[in-house]
């Protein structure tokens, strides 16, 4: 529009009034007026990021708003702009109609001689710019913006129609002579081929694809198969079913012929996700593919989506659980699978290779945890052991492990208290803490990216959530912006861990989930009281790799060396390590010594892979003898 108001008022050098000019250009102005908002990158195509934590929505936000500058230069337009914004029903009809009239025209050639864009890829354009992630204030700023410009649009194409009847003549021509050959709706926007840039493996050329256009709310869903798949790795979705009937998904980076294996396990209020959020440098799971890994990322049960074998399962009986029913339940259920998936393929992959006939499997499987997946991995190996059964595991690896927390901050430890004196009532009432509704799980996406977007607003909501974790300096507002936390699905919390957890914290021990009666007790545990499992350490029969972070206020490092101490007592192989990290650190940042030390820590599995076959062979030796 400020080329409108620049063409009326403007004088031509020789001081002639360029009115006509202005005429002559009117026709070229409406053609062009939809590619100007729309001049954004047109590489969109390119858009998948390196790794969810990309800041996207920035660049969006400065790319999609600087271009409109020239729209609202100066104060004249400023003001009439907001002494039309009341009429907006007024015009809604006649700027519908008159978008119509230009939408049908695709194949005439403006004044001086150029093809007009369709209305299609008119919209394509503007739909491929803002398709990057905001926020809901920038929401609210570019509908305000858009809104003001078709009111200003509606005017220039008026005025264009007033002064050019024979266009008009045209356009109603060409608009039901459109009509019987099939209405296509204009604003429907369904499929479109729309040409592409595709490298493919002769010839780079430009190609056609089917496009699905829709309106989309800005937030991102992506799944952690579609970050794997976006980076080109191989992706296998494997669904597990607990003992107690919870479905679990098993996600794979597959390697079928690797005889060793690696199980990542989350923590709390996490998923999957976290392993690869960091793009292809910075995630283990990545590194860990690359090393010749065979790469297993489990997750736990507690999805808002209620994942279970009774479809009709009511909130209260699922959120039901304890970090018991993960350490016991969860886990073990997913090694199982995995064991059952390697053994039939290597089988298959390489006949020769037999169960040593002690009954040790043909791979190697490593477990890397972080937090509570750490202690529920603990429990896993030392309920087994008591159980009688094969862990299946030849290397544990635990960053910033839960099991002990009674040094904590001032705030955990007031939310231990109220937990404790709460858990009565707050128990039956509510089970799980979770958003419920795709609304507010949308709406907390896209503020999570108004935090981004805003330094002030983001820094403040930052230490604000820092302070309630006990001043820890994680990144708590960007783990909010990554995809599982999207308005399809998002990990929840069951109440009965938290009151586990609280549990843990004040008995000072790391003890199974006190069920508050001593018969409930008896029942699972065969004493009045819940098993302390640092008295079971010494069960532990496999190499453990702790890791802690001098910045965690979570889990400090006191707490990851009580565990230490405890295993160097009963005789574990343990090592400890710290860096100067925090909580989320060890997920969500890319910490290159950190990648670097945990793979060393893997490799040297690697190494031990190939003791038993030594083993057999010098037992053989010895029967020949």
């Amino acid at each position: 529009m400020q080329r409108f108001v620049d063409n009326v008022l403007a004088v031509t050098k020789d001081g002639v009034s360029s009115f006509n000019k202005f005429i002559h250009e009117l026709s070229v102005d409406s053609d062009t007026s939809s590619e100007d908002y729309s001049s954004a990158e047109e590489d969109i195509d390119g858009l998948c990021p390196a790794s969810p934590l990309s800041q996207n929505s920035q660049f969006s936000h400065a790319n999609s708003f600087t271009k409109n500058t020239g729209y609202w230069t100066g104060w004249p337009m400023f003001l009439l702009s907001w002494i039309l914004f009341p009429v907006r029903f007024l015009l809604g009809l006649p700027l519908r109609l008159c978008h119509l009239f230009y939408s049908r025209d695709s194949a005439t050639s403006s004044v001086r001689g150029r093809r007009k864009p369709s209305r299609l890829c008119s919209f394509a354009r503007v739909h491929r710019t803002t398709d990057r992630r905001r926020g809901v204030i920038e929401d609210l700023h570019l509908a305000i913006e858009m809104f003001i410009e078709s009111i200003f649009d509606f005017f220039h194409k008026a005025a264009h129609f007033l002064l050019s009847p024979s266009e008009v003549k045209r356009v109603l021509y060409r608009w039901f002579s459109s009509q019987s050959r099939g209405n296509e709706d204009t604003y429907g926007l369904s499929d479109a081929c729309v040409p592409t840039a595709t490298l493919g493996e002769n010839d780079p050329t430009l190609t056609e694809r089917k496009t699905t256009f829709h309106q989309s709310l800005n937030t991102d869903a992506r799944t952690c198969q579609d970050v794997i798949t976006e980076l080109g790795y191989p992706y296998e979705a494997i669904r597990v079913i607990t003992s107690d009937g919870y479905v679990l998904l098993l996600e794979r980076i597959p390697r079928r012929d690797s005889r060793k294996a690696v199980y990542l396990q989350h923590g709390i209020l996490d998923s999957s996700m976290g392993w690869v959020s960091n793009g292809i440098v910075g995630s283990p799971a990545f590194a860990a593919y690359d090393q010749g890994f065979d790469v297993f990322l489990g997750n736990f049960r507690g999805l808002v989506s209620r994942d279970h074998v009774d479809k009709n399962i009511s909130s209260r009986k699922y959120w039901r659980y304890s970090v018991n029913e993960h350490g016991v339940e969860d886990i073990p259920a997913m090694i199982e699978k995995i064991h059952q998936v390697k053994t039939a393929e290597l089988k298959i992959s390489q006949p020769e290779l037999e169960e040593e006939r002690n009954g040790d499997q043909p791979y190697k499987l490593c477990a890397i945890s972080h937090s509570l997946g750490g202690a529920a991995m603990l429990m896993y190996v030392i309920t087994r052991h008591i159980e009688e059964k094969p862990h299946r595991l030849s290397r544990l690896i635990l960053l910033s492990p839960a099991g002990f927390h009674h040094d904590s901050p001032l705030p955990l430890t007031a939310m231990e208290y109220l937990v404790l004196l709460l858990a009565p009532v707050l128990g039956p009432i509510v089970p799980g803490l979770y958003i419920p509704t795709r609304f507010f799980r949308m709406l907390v996406n896209k503020l999570a990216r108004d935090f981004h977007n805003y330094p002030a607003v983001g820094g403040l909501v930052q230490t604000l959530m820092s302070y309630v974790v006990g001043g820890d300096s994680s990144n708590w507002v960007g783990v909010l912006g990554l995809p599982h936390y999207n308005m399809n699905d998002m990990p929840g919390l069951s109440f009965y861990v938290v009151h586990h957890l609280a549990q843990i914290k004040h008995e000072k021990k790391f003890i199974m989930y006190d069920y508050g009666s001593a018969s409930a007790n008896m029942a699972l545990y065969g004493s009045p009281k819940p098993l302390d499992l640092g008295e079971y350490y010494g069960v532990i029969d496999i190499p453990v790799d702790l890791v802690a972070g001098k910045k965690d206020n979570v889990i400090r490092p006191t707490m990851v060396q009580e565990h230490q101490r405890l295993m160097k007592d009963a005789g574990v192989d343990v090592s400890y390590k710290e860096y100067e990290y925090a909580h989320l650190d060890f997920t969500f940042s890319h910490h290159e010594e950190l990648l670097a030390y945990v793979m060393s820590r893997l490799l040297l599995v690697q190494a031990a892979q190939k003791q038993p076959c030594n083993q057999k062979a010098s037992r053989s030796t010895e029967k020949a003898k």
